[in-house]
């Protein structure tokens, strides 16, 4: 088998040969990209997990603030952009120091283009509240029908609405 021409001579990127220390450097400072990613709804909440994943974090040279890449879709992007400072606040807060000096928000449809394809959760709408049974409001009130004080009797007949809607008595 002939033998291969390279265009490198025997020489390696430096990037590929200082990966690793660069890592164990940044890790032994507590920025761990890896839990940024496992605790990703822990740090940005709920909504902001459910609309935005975090893709990578840049170091520029000779500055130790990084900058944080998210990824979110077309729609989401404004409301995301509004919220960029307190996200970096967040994340600075998790490791201690200013860690992230910038968010940069990256958009891609959520359908079509393989390379940007990307999974959010969709959140449900919350439920209609539903009427109580008339039945159920009627006992409740014969409940705390001898109570004087209005609040108190409030208070009484919504505890039974609760109790006697639960229970099928």
């Amino acid at each position: 088998m002939p033998r291969r021409q390279t265009s490198t001579y025997g020489f390696a990127r430096t990037y590929g040969l200082l990966e690793s220390r660069i890592r164990k450097a940044g890790e032994t400072r507590g920025f761990a990209i890896s839990r940024l990613l496992t605790h990703w709804e822990e740090i940005a909440g709920a909504d902001i997990a459910a609309i935005a994943r975090p893709v990578e974090v840049k170091y520029p040279r000779g500055n130790l603030g990084g900058t944080l890449v998210l990824l979110t879709t077309g729609a989401h992007a404004p409301v995301l952009e509004m919220q960029k400072e307190i996200l970096r606040e967040r994340v600075n807060g998790v490791y201690g120091y200013n860690a992230i000096a910038r968010v940069r928000i990256t958009q891609t449809a959520s359908t079509g283009f393989a390379e940007g394809q990307v999974a959010f959760e969709m959140r449900k709408p919350p439920a209609a509240p539903v009427a109580p049974d008339p039945q159920v409001v009627a006992r409740a009130s014969a409940v705390a029908d001898g109570v004087q004080d209005d609040g108190l009797k409030a208070a009484l007949e919504m505890l039974a609405r609760n109790v006697l809607g639960k229970s099928k008595l």
